[in-house]
């Protein structure tokens, strides 16, 4: 049985929307990937650095015979060929795709860190990934589980996007 992977997904350059659309159809074109589900977009409000305009975020679920590291440069391509600049922390960017969870694997070295050290309290991973399946274990405790710590305030940064 192949690991469950999730990968984040987040614009807040514009046009947003299609750079998010171009991530995913280039991880679909990917051989070694196959899409299971997708979240819903969200509108988020920027986390650390806030003089920013706000994101476009969502949670991929996928399959790929890339071990974690693979995985991590073909999303680092990815980000390149969309135009990804690393400037700011936490600042603008075309696109960011974060390696979440890769099945039950730890891996941390200087590049990777799985799973994902912040995800736990971060609004705009937890709810689209929630929205997957609110059951999956992190850290010995279940997405929902996380979901429930969140502030109304950091909920209400957390919009589901309507459809264009």
């Amino acid at each position: 049985m192949k690991p469950r992977v999730f990968i984040a997904l987040g614009a807040n350059i514009p046009p947003k929307n299609h750079y998010l659309n171009e991530a995913l159809r280039k991880l679909e074109a990917d051989t070694s990937i196959k899409m299971i589900h997708q979240s819903s977009v969200y509108e988020t409000a920027p986390v650390g650095y806030t003089d920013q305009d706000y994101f476009l975020n969502m949670v991929a679920e996928v399959e790929t015979v890339y071990t974690p590291e693979e995985l991590l440069t073909a999303c680092q391509s990815i980000e390149q060929s969309l135009g990804r600049r690393r400037t700011i922390k936490n600042g603008p960017r075309t696109i960011d795709l974060d390696l979440l969870i890769y099945g039950n694997e730890t891996v941390k070295t200087e590049q990777l860190t799985i799973p994902h050290p912040r995800m736990k309290e971060r609004a705009f991973v937890l709810v689209p990934l929630a929205e997957i399946d609110a059951s999956i274990e992190i850290d010995g405790k279940q997405v929902w589980e996380y979901v429930n710590k969140l502030s109304q305030e950091e909920l209400a940064d957390v919009r589901k996007r309507e459809t264009d």
